[in-house]
């Protein structure tokens, strides 16, 4: 795989659950650099497009999508199961359906950054903001777009630990809603016109590589500052 291998080494991600004996090597593995670089060019699927933060298995196991579905997050410390929507948005929708769903947390919340940069795969650093104004924040959301877009090593989620309530946008750009009511969420992902698939499956379900790159680790430093957030 020659420096497509070397470039994408630091950033490869199979998130599928552990298995108990070696699991099988990574098709990426078995493809000429002219195969992967051609893969990896590919960002439209029917109208779908995919965002440069992530693309699927050369197999498409899974093959992107819009839509989104019902989940449930089991929350052990509280034996408690906390509803879940988690969507996928065309790239040019994915910001704007984003900032609609904060929206709906208040005029005060709470902000953490991930960042997976010059991590193994699969590890990360959050970084915490308390009490920013919802104005203030998607203004600055605004001028990081395409690092909160495109880059596979960002993630951001946004909450309100009164309701509570998150919105998260992960660094495989999903939008994942969190909370004990989520109907004005689901309004805004069906206004969006992502169709509710509850058999829907996600980039996440099937092996996919991450993309990044040293402008956005750099980007990523500056937003770190603008939102006041300290820490490595």
């Amino acid at each position: 795989m020659g420096f497509l291998k070397n470039f994408f080494d630091d950033v490869f991600a199979d998130e599928r659950p552990a298995l108990a004996t070696a699991p099988p090597a990574s098709s990426f593995e078995q493809l000429s650099d002219v195969q992967l670089e051609a893969h990896l060019k590919v960002a439209k699927y029917g109208d779908f497009t995919l965002s440069d933060a992530v693309r699927p298995s050369y197999t498409l196991e899974v093959v992107p999508s819009a839509g989104y579905r019902h989940d449930v997050y089991r929350d052990e410390e509280n034996r408690s199961d906390v509803p879940v929507l988690m969507a996928a948005a065309s790239r040019e929708r994915l910001l704007d359906i984003f900032m609609e769903l904060i929206e709906q947390l208040g005029p005060t919340v709470d902000v953490v950054l991930e960042t997976s940069h010059g991590h193994r795969a699969g590890h990360h650093t959050d970084l915490y903001r308390e009490h920013i104004d919802m104005p203030i924040l998607q203004s600055i959301l605004w001028d990081y777009e395409d690092l909160l877009v495109n880059d596979g090593c960002t993630g951001i989620a946004v909450l309100n630990p009164s309701l509570p309530q998150e919105i998260q946008l992960d660094e495989h750009k999903l939008l994942i809603a969190y909370g004990a009511d989520l109907a004005v969420y689901e309004r805004i992902l069906a206004d969006g016109d992502l169709p509710c698939r509850e058999d829907m499956r996600f980039i996440t379900e099937a092996e996919h590589v991450h993309s990044s790159n040293e402008r956005y680790v750099e980007q990523f430093e500056e937003l770190k500052m603008r939102l006041g957030m300290d820490g490595e």
